[in-house]
């Protein structure tokens, strides 16, 4: 994720990182620019367009598609944040969880409260990297009983973190170390590390319908085709300009709602759930001592 000062207006308005909207839509635009220059040029110079149109029909039309954008926009960002709510959650939760741990397990059990320690942040950035369908084992601790190389074999390494929580934890009160109302405490904890998982994976793999966003890029590009003819009337040749800031604003909406409506990636508008997954590693380690 981008960091940026929101205050900086000047810098904001000039620079343009590598997934800006603008660089993005540079080559559709150049099209869109040569398509109503050529208009233009066939209705002002040769007078060969009779086709005409009016502004009240675009004024109308465009009033639609800003809905649907607004809409649109809406629920990509409530999907950016709710992503960024669950990422809280794991946060928390990893804390509360190892800050119970340390409490529960006797000072001179440090080993056991260091496994601990290992599972909890090797899910963190176990989860991060599922997320992105892939595994960082560098990034990984060894823990006792889940070796890393086993862990690469696995398609969900998650669960199987989780997996091995709930045994370790078990394992504790087989041994004495703590009670069961100890570990139904506990439970809470260990029992919000699927439901985060679960909640990260319904957003990943439940993208917005095909048929409406199919239906908002189609729209937007015959508004656009045809906004030349509504205008070159009374604007002549301002019309190209006005046409590229028009498909500007709708198409670089779109695109970005289609960035933001997946949060878990490398994009820099993504989720910065790499500085997050450091932020629990760090926290744990200073929990632990």
């Amino acid at each position: 994720m981008k960091a940026y000062n929101p205050k900086d207006w000047f810098s904001l308005i000039l620079n343009f990182h590598k997934s800006d909207a603008f660089r993005m839509l540079i080559p559709a635009m150049i099209g869109i620019a040569a398509l109503s220059s050529l208009i233009c040029y066939l209705d002002i110079e040769l007078g060969l367009v009779k086709l005409r149109s009016t502004t009240v029909m675009h004024s109308l039309l465009g009033f639609v598609i800003s809905l649907l954008l607004v809409f649109r926009t809406n629920t990509a960002y409530d999907r950016w944040w709710d992503g960024r709510k669950l990422w809280g959650e794991l946060v928390n939760n990893s804390r509360n969880l190892m800050l119970k741990i340390n409490a529960f397990v006797p000072e001179d059990k440090k080993e056991i409260r260091n496994n601990f320690r290992i599972l909890i942040t090797n899910y963190a950035f176990a989860l991060k990297e599922h997320l992105r369908n892939g595994l960082k084992p560098e990034q990984l601790e060894e823990h006792p009983l889940l070796a890393i190389k086993d862990l690469k074999t696995i398609h969900h390494v998650p669960n199987k973190i989780a997996l091995q929580m709930y045994i370790d934890s078990n394992e504790l009160v087989k041994n004495n170390i703590i009670s069961a109302e100890q570990l139904l405490i506990l439970n809470e904890e260990l029992r919000a590390f699927t439901n985060i998982a679960g909640g990260c994976e319904r957003i990943k793999n439940t993208p917005i319908p095909y048929s409406y966003s199919s239906f908002i890029k189609r729209i937007i590009f015959i508004y656009i085709l045809t906004l030349p003819f509504g205008l070159m009337n009374d604007l002549k040749w301002a019309t190209v300009p006005i046409v590229l800031f028009v498909f500007y604003a709708f198409a670089g909406l779109e695109l970005l709602a289609e960035e933001i409506e997946d949060p878990f990636g490398h994009e820099q508008n993504d989720l910065p759930t790499d500085n997050l997954a450091n932020t629990i590693k760090k926290n744990l380690l200073e929990i632990v001592g």
